[in-house]
């Protein structure tokens, strides 16, 4: 096999890959999208527990260290 052959080949295998993966995502946007979805019809705040997840991503340092910034901004702002 010559070398562009070979590099097709492997660029082909990659974007089938990332396809897959793409739909993988997309399915589990979808599933994603359905656990909101339950939880605002069971009540919950979507919003305040999209925070909360984003919020757990963070190691406390980081987490610690945007809770200050929020403070001086929002005490800057004379809503603290």
């Amino acid at each position: 096999m010559t070398k562009s052959g070979f590099a097709a080949g492997q660029l082909k295998s990659l974007i089938e890959r990332i396809e897959r993966l793409e739909e993988e995502r997309t399915a589990l946007s979808a599933d994603i999208r359905e656990v909101y979805s339950e939880a605002k019809g069971q009540g919950f705040d979507t919003k305040v527990m999209r925070q909360v997840v984003r919020l757990r991503k963070l190691d406390t340092a980081d987490r610690q260290e945007q809770d200050a910034v929020l403070e001086l901004y929002l005490g800057a702002l004379g809503m603290a």
